[in-house]
């Protein structure tokens, strides 16, 4: 199914232009029109082009009237703009049809956008690191990655499910089991009607205080990160719970933290370690092995809306149905 998919660089400068080109190319493969902003390969500073130019860009992405508008990389530099984006005319292009989709620093303007108007957004691929990847077998990107995105593209992409290890979801059951008052339908843990948003969490927490961060209650609060330390993961983690964020969600579902090292000052201080303090703080279940961070299988996810989430021995469903355009308030 053909689309016309528009790639925009709204946080950091583009260096790998080999892994942009091979994206480029494998979109085209897969049979869709690629259209490139005009400054997507802008540089200043780390960043791809200045504040005012990376504003634009987004701001040409939403009125593109593009199936897709996907970021070409994370890295840093949406933050800083959030002030200065048009967000009724994100939400505007959003509700004709338009799915902006990304990750990591992403994070932020998925965030924004929700907080500030309700519109739903996709955590899903990157163009240079997840399409223009080389690392797979023969050199292809990640089959499920692919595989969710054509669901979305084609308008079919209504739910993910992942398997936790047995000892985790041993102990996510125990902590469901002591906690009163979740809906039970032919599974061990069900929730319905919950909306789902999260992301990245050291974007996530840069948000706190501000009028970016979504104020969700009873929802259903996914996280991953990369680079960051298990320390620190708890470091940032223990803001939200002294926020009140954590305890006013239904379930957090942690995704895969990637790309940090532990020293021997850390002893048996492991990311296992983290999400057992976790557990311990809170009346939520905390479900673990999302497939979705900075690695190559990753599902799409829509922030902002609403999901079910089930729990059955060691597998999770999480099901969202048919968004439609997903502007618009879907109907179960």
């Amino acid at each position: 199914m053909t689309k016309h998919i528009y790639i925009y660089s709204p946080s950091g400068a583009v260096r790998d232009k080999a892994a942009f080109k091979r994206g480029v190319a494998r979109l085209k493969a897969l049979g869709h029109t690629v259209e490139i902003d005009a400054d997507a390969l802008k540089s200043h500073m780390r960043f791809a082009g200045d504040d005012a130019t990376r504003v634009a860009a987004i701001h040409r992405a939403a009125a593109s009237e593009a199936d897709v508008a996907l970021i070409s990389r994370g890295g840093y530099g949406l933050t800083r703009i959030l002030g200065q984006i048009d967000y009724p005319a994100v939400a505007h292009a959003i509700a004709h049809g338009l799915q902006f989709v990304g990750f990591s620093d992403f994070t932020a303007l998925q965030n924004a956008v929700f907080a500030q108007t309700g519109a739903v957004t996709w955590a899903g691929p990157a163009l240079g690191e997840d399409f223009g990847a080389n690392t797979g077998e023969g050199g292809v990107p990640d089959d499920i990655m692919e595989a969710c995105f054509d669901d979305l593209v084609a308008g079919q992409g209504e739910g993910t499910g992942w398997r936790m290890g047995k000892a985790d979801a041993d102990i996510a059951m125990q902590s469901i089991a002591a906690r009163a008052g979740a809906d039970c339908a032919e599974a061990d843990f069900y929730l319905k009607d919950a909306t789902l948003w999260g992301g990245n969490l050291s974007v996530l927490v840069s948000q706190l205080g501000t009028p970016y961060f979504p104020q969700v209650q009873g929802g259903i609060l996914f996280l991953e990160d990369v680079g960051e330390h298990p320390y620190r993961i708890e470091r940032m983690l223990t803001q939200l719970l002294y926020a009140g964020v954590l305890a006013q969600q239904q379930a957090i579902v942690l995704g895969q933290f990637t790309g940090f090292s532990k020293t021997p000052h850390d002893r048996n201080f492991r990311m296992a370690t983290v999400v057992d303090w976790l557990r311990s703080q809170l009346h939520v279940p905390v479900l673990t092995n999302l497939p979705f961070g900075h690695v190559p299988t990753k599902v799409l996810l829509p922030v902002g809306a609403k999901v079910e989430l089930a729990l059955q021995g060691r597998d999770a469903m999480m099901v969202w149905g048919h968004l439609g355009h997903p502007g618009h308030h879907e109907h179960h």
